[in-house]
Parts: C-alpha cells; structure tokens; sequence
C-alpha cells in the first residue's frame, strides 16, 4: 500500500518561501495539488518516478520548483514568491504507473492511485 505524508506547510508573508515535503513509502510518479476553500482541487506541479521530466501549472511556472531526493522515496516543492491565491491546503499524491506521461495526463486528479493528507499554506497579504 502506498503511503504519502506531506509536510511544510505554514504561514508566509506575501513574496516568501515555503518548501514542502512529500515522503513517499516507493518510488512513484508524484504531483502536488492545491484546494482553496470553496475551489476545487487542481494541479500544481508533477515530477515523474525517474525524476527526468517535471511539470507545472502556468501559475506557478517559474515560482515552483519540484525535486527529488535521489537516494530516498522524498519530492520537495519549492515555493518562492509566494502569493496570497496560493493559499491552499497542498496533497502530493503518487501515480504508480512507470510509463512517461504528458503534462495532461499528469495534471488530471484521477491518474493517481494514492493521497496524502495535506498540509497548510498560507499566504499573508
């Protein structure tokens, strides 16, 4: 059974850094997604179980950064000049599939198997 825990989230004044953790019990295809209140959950970014392709949303394009721990089952998201719409509760979630995917395959929520629990981001204005 595959296991996710999320962690790193906290609050953040406008224009600050964040970065989270996914730990992973494996190596999976990980994306990170990101549910406001009242929205629904949509994409932030993804990194395949190799680490050789990531991928982003255009929001966060060039603020985000996703890595992986190359030795351990860990995906970091790197957030930099953060903004007050990336206020969110951040799930990373795993895709087990060992095939490479496109950008679509990897933003679509249902593609993966396996959730964590989230963790908190806030971003003061």
């Amino acid at each position: 059974q595959v296991q996710l825990i999320e962690s790193g989230g906290g609050l953040v004044q406008n224009g600050g850094s964040l970065r989270l953790s996914c730990a992973a019990s494996g190596r999976y295809s990980i994306g990170w997604f990101r549910q406001a209140p009242g929205k629904e959950r949509e994409f932030v970014s993804a990194i395949t179980w190799s680490g050789s392709m990531t991928y982003y949303a255009p929001s966060v394009e060039g603020r985000f950064t996703i890595s992986r721990d190359g030795e351990f089952y860990t995906v970091y998201l790197q957030m930099n000049n953060l903004k007050p719409e990336d206020t969110a509760v951040y799930y990373c979630a795993a895709d087990r599939s060992t095939y490479y995917h496109d950008y679509k395959y990897y933003s679509r929520l249902h593609e993966y198997e396996s959730w964590g629990q989230g963790t908190q981001v806030t971003v003061a204005s």
